[in-house]
C-alpha cells in the first residue's frame, strides 16, 4: 500500500510512524508532504519516508491521501491538491471541524473518510472516531480501519454528526484529564509534598485506576463505593465535589465543547 500524508506535524507523523511500526506501509511507499522547509529537512535527516515540500504529481500514485493540516490551511491545500487526485484514491481527513461535504466539494473528489483522533495516538494509545462518504467500498473501509487501529483503537460512526461529540469527548478529552491531574498534584503540594513526589503519587494512582476500570466487573459507581467508606476521607472529598457541582461542571464543559465543534463545522 502507498500512502501520502499532507501535513507532517505531530498527528500526521503519529499516523506515519504507526503504519511503519506495524509494517502496514514501507518507508519508500510513504510520501510525506511538509511545506515547512525546516521541518521537511528534519524528516529527511530522520529518514521517515520520501519527503517533499510541495504537492505534485507524486500524490496521484498513492492509494490513500491523508490530510493532516490545520483547518484554516485546508482551502489553500485543496486548491493545489485537487488537480492531482485520482478517482479511486481515498482521502482520509484528520482535520478538526471540516465536514465530509465541504472536503468533497473543495477537492472535487467523492472518496473521502473523516476521522477525529486524539493525541495519545502519538504513543499508539489513541482512540479515533471516523465516518465515510457514501460509495466507498467495504474493502477500502476495512483497510482504513486497520491503519487507524495502528494508532490505538477505532470506532466507526454511521452518523457524521456524532464526530462533533467525539471531538468533545475523546478528541479534547486528554486536556480534561491533564486538568484534573494538574489540580490533584497542586493539592498534594499544598499538603506538603514536593511537586515531583506529588506527581508520582497522582500519575500512578491514575494509571492503576485505569487498569481497574478496564479489568473489573464492577460498575463505576461500585468502584467509587469500594473506595468511599461511610464517614471516611474519600466521602469527605466526594461530598465537597458534589457541593461544588464538579460533576455537573465537567458534563456542562464537554457539552459546550460539542456545541463549539458544531459551530466550527458550519
Amino acid at each position: 500500500m502507498k500512502i501520502a500524508i499532507v501535513g507532517c506535524g505531530n498527528m500526521g507523523m503519529a499516523f506515519a510512524r504507526s503504519f511503519v511500526q506495524y509494517d502496514l506501509v514501507k518507508k519508500e511507499d510513504l510520501l510525506l508532504i511538509e511545506k515547512s522547509r525546516e521541518r521537511s529537512e528534519v524528516l529527511r535527516s530522520q529518514k521517515e519516508g520520501v519527503v517533499v515540500d510541495t504537492i505534485g504529481e507524486a500524490v496521484g500514485g498513492n492509494d490513500l491521501v491523508i490530510l493532516s493540516v490545520k483547518p484554516q490551511d485546508f482551502a489553500a491545500v485543496a486548491a493545489e491538491l485537487r488537480s492531482f487526485l485520482q478517482p479511486e484514491q481515498v482521502v482520509l481527513s484528520i482535520m478538526a471541524g471540516i465536514p465530509l461535504a465541504k472536503i468533497q466539494a473543495a477537492l472535487n473528489h467523492s472518496q473521502v473518510v473523516r476521522a477525529m483522533p486524539n493525541t495519545p495516538a502519538m504513543l499508539g494509545q489513541g482512540i479515533t472516531g471516523y465516518c465515510a462518504a457514501e460509495g466507498i467500498s467495504f474493502q477500502k473501509l476495512q483497510r482504513i480501519d486497520n491503519l487507524i487501529n495502528a494508532t490505538g483503537r477505532s470506532v466507526y460512526l454511521e452518523n457524521e454528526e456524532l464526530l462533533d461529540a467525539v471531538t468533545a469527548l475523546s478528541g479534547s478529552g486528554p486536556a480534561y484529564f491533564y486538568y484534573l491531574v494538574k489540580h490533584m498534584v497542586e493539592a498534594g503540594t499544598k499538603m506538603g509534598f514536593d511537586e515531583g513526589l506529588s506527581r508520582l503519587l497522582v500519575k500512578q494512582t491514575m494509571l492503576g485506576s485505569y487498569h481497574l476500570i478496564n479489568n473489573a466487573e464492577q460498575s463505576l459507581d461500585e468502584l467509587i463505593a469500594a473506595v468511599a467508606s461511610k464517614g471516611g476521607t474519600t466521602e469527605a472529598a466526594l461530598k465537597t465535589f458534589g457541593e461544588r457541582q464538579l460533576g455537573d461542571s465537567l458534563i456542562e464543559g464537554i457539552l459546550k465543547a460539542e456545541a463549539r465543534a458544531k459551530e466550527l463545522s458550519k
